[in-house]
């Protein structure tokens, strides 16, 4: 087994938002067998003008990045992105 593999079946993913931990899993269990309304937590309230801000920055950023790559750049990245698709 290669470090990278190792590294991947041993390490969570950080894209866990929404999944429970095993406690709080048995805890809904609970509240639906006996019939309780689950405790949903609350979420943080976003600025909007920080969403706003960071949606501009995420419209402006590929258009501008696709603008300073060359024609091979952009041939290799695409080659890339299309490996890595068909090797799911």
């Amino acid at each position: 087994m290669n470090s990278k593999t190792a590294y991947s079946v041993f390490m969570h993913k950080r894209s866990s938002k929404g999944r429970l931990d095993l406690s709080q899993l048995a805890k809904s269990i609970v509240d639906q067998a006996t019939g309780e309304e689950p405790v949903q937590p609350e979420q943080p309230e976003k600025n909007p003008a920080a969403v706003a801000l960071g949606r501009l920055g995420g419209l402006k950023g590929g258009a501008a990045r696709a603008k300073k790559l060359t024609a091979e750049e952009r041939s290799e990245i695409a080659k890339k992105a299309a490996e890595t698709r068909w090797k799911k």
